[in-house]
């Protein structure tokens, strides 16, 4: 079989040849072999989005009710099309869901330790709404952490991410988004078709994310012990893969931009008044950016 197909007799010896390519070599001479190896001619990808130049030459006729007309029925074929394309990739999203939103496994201690932060802080405000304690958590981990993953799969792994899967991520992103909502959206005929996709399954999804938060206030608190100790832990396990004084720096920034109610909090906090907190970062101010303190 090996000779019919690529004429390499039985015992024989390959020799392979090292060739350095850059990154951007390698993406050029791939599309170009893509190009030239096509399996069809004109040939158009169909993930969860429709291709651009389609799109573009739907815009440019859209005027006269009769372009108008046209134009609905050639979106209804497309999310037939695209329907059958998410069928496909079903599976995938939803264990990836399934991932991301299982209590059940191994939660981070820093998830629970920071989520029961904010269950406190609800607790310590008066007329903080169980919806406003939802958008809380969805906007410090699944959005600031997972939706950006999803939209840029390079930042962890070693992939080149094209347009067409590009666009396509973030058709899955923006339904993690609705999914990680306590607003209804009202679905049409007329709605985008990333809206429409995933409609089936968005109520499914919706009470995974309910769960998810619920199963984390259920675990075992963590003490400030403990996620000290984790703290140091992780810190030992990566010294010699991160860069400390960048992240000491990031920190800093952060600090310096909200500086004034920092120092206020802290003044205000017995436990940071025990540790000094507020003269510690007074005089990490004055010797960074000579910051008038009352030092």
């Amino acid at each position: 079989m090996w000779y019919c197909v690529f004429q390499v007799r039985d015992n024989a010896t390959l020799v392979l040849s090292r060739v350095l390519y850059t990154h951007r070599q390698f993406y050029q001479n791939q599309d170009s072999h893509e190009e030239k190896n096509a399996l069809l001619e004109d040939d158009k990808v169909f993930h969860l989005v429709r291709p651009a130049d389609e799109l573009d030459e739907v815009k440019s006729k859209r005027g006269s009710l009769k372009a108008k007309a046209t134009t609905k029925a050639i979106a209804e074929i497309y999310l037939t099309r695209l329907l059958s394309v998410k069928g496909t990739l079903q599976q995938f999203v939803d264990d990836f869901f399934r991932s991301v939103l299982c209590s059940g496994a191994v939660v981070p201690p820093a998830v629970k330790y920071f989520f029961d932060f904010l269950d406190e802080q609800a607790l310590k405000h008066d007329n903080v709404e169980e919806e406003t304690v939802h958008i809380w958590k969805t906007n410090s981990l699944p959005m600031r952490f997972w939706v950006n993953i999803l939209k840029n799969p390079h930042f962890i792994f070693d992939v080149h991410v094209t347009e067409v899967v590009d666009a396509s991520l973030s058709v899955i992103a923006q339904t993690f988004m609705d999914a990680c909502t306590k607003t209804e959206h009202k679905l049409s005929r007329e709605s985008p078709s990333n809206k429409l996709l995933y409609a089936k399954e968005i109520s499914t999804y919706k009470k995974m994310v309910d769960d998810y938060y619920k199963g984390i206030k259920q675990m075992v608190p963590v003490s400030d012990q403990d996620m000290n100790t984790h703290l140091a832990e992780v810190s030992r396990e990566h010294t010699d893969t991160l860069n400390t004084q960048a992240a000491l720096h990031q920190l800093y920034q952060y600090a310096s931009k909200y500086y004034d109610g920092i120092i206020q909090s802290l003044d205000e906090d017995p436990a940071a008044q025990s540790k000094q907190l507020t003269l510690r970062l007074q005089q990490i101010a004055a010797a960074l950016e000579n910051k008038v303190t009352d030092l």
